[in-house]
């Protein structure tokens, strides 16, 4: 008869109990690595979202923060219509360029705004510089998106003749073909085809005073993802983060971007070498947050400080080219909205 100390079997059930923990944690590992993605789907946006190989920024910088925030997230980009029954019949785990114009969204948990969208009303003529407000633009035609005009915050604006598009390039035609005076897009888009006109000697679009309507690209997990909490967290830090570092100005094609990054108030200027340089000027610095710059504003290159001007640009690059950047939006399919200018 084969007996065993207290001792032996103690060393022998914790080297059994240390092989268990050790099988328990591998298995976890592998479940971990084969994961199924979270999925997360938006509607093509010109030069912000496509899945043709066109200009797009909202790809171009969601992929770089994925990576950074070691997220594994599957974008899948749809119609419109399809966006919406997607996440409610559970394909989808939500979106990922959600815009909040009047929307419910109890059913989502919401990042921060990763990318601001201000929308202004645009016009061949320079009396739309004298609008500050919606009222301003009563009994007027003015065009606009559907992606925009079917929210219920447009829908309470009853007093303006809205000419509803399908697209970018439609609402654009209606200013080309003179149909409406007013245009209501982007700040971001707005610029794209003043590049494209002032590259092809045209007159280039008047903006508004001032931003008519502000809100922004963020992503929408839906509350039924058991890890939605985490994925947002992890994401506004890595945004956060490449925001004040200027790598996101790259992927924006931005040279200048604005933030307040030291928090005294006032928005700070973010470039980064591999894109900013020292010919680009800083009245086309896109906000990321809406506050103004003035005086006392820092300057951030590469995540470093400093105090002005004159001593960021010593630590940039100078152009490589004097020609214009050119438009994001495509120039052959602009072509004959260009003639009709």
């Amino acid at each position: 008869m084969v007996r065993f100390s207290a001792f032996s079997l103690s060393i022998f059930t914790q080297r059994l109990s240390l092989l268990g923990i050790s099988l328990a944690l591998c298995c976890l590992n592998v479940s971990q690595l084969h994961a199924a993605p979270t999925s997360l789907g938006a509607a093509s946006f010109e030069t912000y979202i496509s899945d043709d190989g066109e200009p797009a920024r909202i790809n171009a910088l969601l992929e770089k923060v994925f990576k950074k925030a070691e997220l594994n997230i599957q974008l899948q980009v749809m119609r419109q219509a399809f966006l919406g029954s997607s996440v409610l019949t559970g394909k989808l785990d939500g979106e990922f360029a959600y815009v909040n114009l009047g929307e419910a969204s109890s059913n989502y948990v919401l990042s921060d705004i990763y990318l601001p969208i201000y929308l202004y009303a645009v016009s061949k003529e320079a009396d739309v510089e004298a609008i500050k407000l919606f009222p301003h633009l009563k009994d007027n035609r003015v065009a606009i998106e559907n992606r925009f005009a079917n929210t219920p915050s447009f829908r309470l604006l009853k007093d303006i003749k809205w000419s509803r598009n399908p697209t970018t390039f439609d609402a654009f035609r209606q200013l080309a073909d003179d149909r409406a005076p007013y245009l209501i897009t982007t700040q971001l888009l707005a610029r794209e085809l003043n590049i494209l006109l002032a590259n092809d000697n045209e007159e280039t679009l008047h903006f508004s005073a001032k931003p008519l309507a502000k809100t922004g690209f963020q992503i929408a997990i839906s509350k039924n993802v058991a890890n939605a909490e985490r994925i947002v967290a992890q994401f506004n830090q890595a945004v956060s983060t490449m925001q004040n570092s200027g790598e996101l100005n790259q992927p924006l094609d931005l040279a200048w971007l604005t933030k307040d990054v030291n928090g005294d108030g006032v928005a700070d200027f973010i470039g980064h070498s591999n894109i900013t340089t020292t010919s680009d000027l800083l009245n086309t610095a896109y906000s990321l947050d809406g506050k103004p710059t003035s005086e006392a504003s820092a300057f951030y290159i590469d995540g470093d400080r400093y105090a002005s001007l004159e001593e960021a640009r010593a630590a940039l690059p100078d152009a490589e080219s004097s020609s214009p950047r050119e438009s994001l939006l495509d120039k052959t399919t602009y072509q004959l909205l260009l003639r009709r200018w």
